[in-house]
């Protein structure tokens, strides 16, 4: 007896160390996360399929709140199971949400009769600011918020752009449920989709949220240069990426010109883009004379000179506009122009000077050069540094040219031909000054000798003048010696 009862104390001992072990091994822990409006599924996990188990009562509860069971394999749902936004596969009893919201963060477990799973619901909301649609230059900022059924971990977000390179944020306020960043200044290549990498050790949290941005801008940059010669034609251009980024939405746009920085700007045309993608143009001035080419299928503001006068220089601002925001995109005209002083051919023995002028500053590693084509060295002159007006003293006739050389490459040339005056203008040249010569010599000589012809009748007349006098005083004398 003894024994017997001996080996029932180890029977039920044994007994209840392995109840007490399948227990320990049904009772699971989980940690899954799940984005505002996006789906998530909660998975039963440890009810097989081909069991008694499946034929048990397995029930969906929220905390302490029953959401859905079965019972003899029938299903049903209590008030509380949010019927347009979930359901439950009977085959795996699996809990399917979709459109899913901060508040549907929190524990729900999944029972049966020997199994019970725990997850902790992890929600996640980002949001972008203007809802995704930028302008060049815009900041984005980025709101994060979480909710759990644990304490809020301290989470590391991690940015990658559309080219999928890292890109470092500004944190600007956390709160243990709300984490605030701004973007660095956006450029119209930043359009497409984002990564952002929401990261925690307790709990062990790798989520990754995918969002869109699009950066309505210009292809062009912010300021550029074009050079042009006098007379000449030049196309100026401003390519739109609302194709290229699938924009949706309408938006407005002007083009101006001014001079010169702080001169009054003038209107040249404005123009309209449709939510489907049409551009419409409408001219405004009349006194400036251009032309608008024809489009093709891209969406280009463009306005042709067909002939440059050196007046036409200055900006040119594209600008869009959209919800009242702005961006603009310049291109600063430069014309060159030369000219010669005196004008015409260039006689032998002779020196004329040759001026090479641009409409506006040039940057810094830029410069005008003149040189004479098939020339010497001797023939080449560069100007100094932020100089728009180079001057040469030349006297060998050919074929002048002035560069205008920014980083070593020539961006525009005007050519200048000198031509050598004939031989015999030469001589007639030469005639024409000895007789010249000649005429001043004679019209000097002729001078003098007026000059001494005057000079002696002036003296003439002084010295009758004289005689008279003497001869009336020689009278009163006689005179007044006879009355005595």
């Amino acid at each position: 007896m003894e024994l017997c009862s001996t080996a029932v104390s180890c029977m039920a001992a044994f007994l209840l160390l392995h109840l007490g072990l399948i227990s320990s091994m049904a009772q699971q822990n989980e940690v899954q996360t799940g984005l505002v409006g996006g789906e998530v599924t909660l998975k039963c996990t440890g009810i097989p399929l081909d069991s008694k188990l499946s034929r048990d009562e397995v029930s969906w509860m929220y905390y302490k709140t029953l959401l859905w069971r079965t019972e003899n394999n029938n299903a049903w749902r209590t008030s509380a199971f949010p019927t347009h936004r979930a359901d439950v596969k009977m085959e795996n009893k699996q809990l399917r949400m979709w459109d899913l919201k901060l508040s549907d963060a929190g524990i729900y477990t999944c029972k049966s009769s020997s199994h019970e799973v725990r997850i902790s619901l992890h929600i996640f909301k980002l949001t972008v600011s203007l809802d995704g649609h930028f302008l060049q230059n815009e900041v984005p900022e980025l709101i994060l918020m979480q909710n759990s059924s644990s304490p809020l971990p301290n989470l590391k977000i991690t940015l990658f752009n559309s080219n999928n390179n890292k890109v470092i944020p500004e944190l600007q306020s956390k709160t243990h449920q709300k984490y605030i960043v701004n973007l660095k200044k956006l450029e119209a290549t930043d359009s497409g989709t984002w990564l952002c990498q929401v990261r925690s050790d307790s709990p062990l949290i790798n989520q990754n949220i995918s969002f869109v941005i699009k950066v309505l801008g210009f292809q062009n940059p912010d300021l550029e240069r074009k050079y042009a010669t006098v007379d000449s034609t030049v196309i100026l251009s401003w390519h739109l990426n609302s194709q290229k980024i699938k924009w949706k939405e309408g938006f407005t746009g002007q083009l101006n010109w001014k001079q010169q920085e702080g001169a009054n700007a003038h209107e040249l045309l404005d123009f309209k883009v449709t939510a489907q993608g049409e551009l419409h143009e409408t001219k405004k001035s009349s006194n400036f004379l251009f032309e608008i080419p024809e489009r093709n299928a891209e969406i280009i503001i463009e306005v042709k000179l067909p002939k440059v006068y050196f007046n036409h220089s200055g900006q040119y601002q594209c600008q869009l506009e959209y919800q009242g925001r702005h961006v603009q995109s310049k291109i600063e005209l430069v014309v060159m122009k030369v000219s010669a002083n005196p004008d015409g051919p260039l006689s032998r023995g002779a020196n004329m000077t040759l001026t090479c002028q641009v409409s506006g500053p040039l940057p810094p590693n830029a410069y005008l050069r003149w040189e004479r084509v098939n020339g010497t060295n001797m023939d080449v002159k560069n100007s100094r540094q932020h100089e728009i007006k180079l001057e040469v003293n030349i006297s060998a006739a050919g074929l002048w040219s002035c560069h205008l050389i920014e980083d070593n490459d020539r961006k525009i040339s005007l050519h200048y031909h000198v031509e050598e005056a004939p031989v015999w203008i030469s001589y007639v040249i030469i005639g024409a000054s000895v007789a010249g010569s000649l005429l001043v010599f004679a019209l000097g000589c002729l001078c003098i000798i007026s000059g001494i012809s005057w000079q002696r009748r002036m003296q003439r007349r002084k010295r009758m003048a004289q005689a008279r006098q003497y001869l009336l005083e020689n009278k009163t004398c006689q005179c007044q010696h006879r009355l005595n």
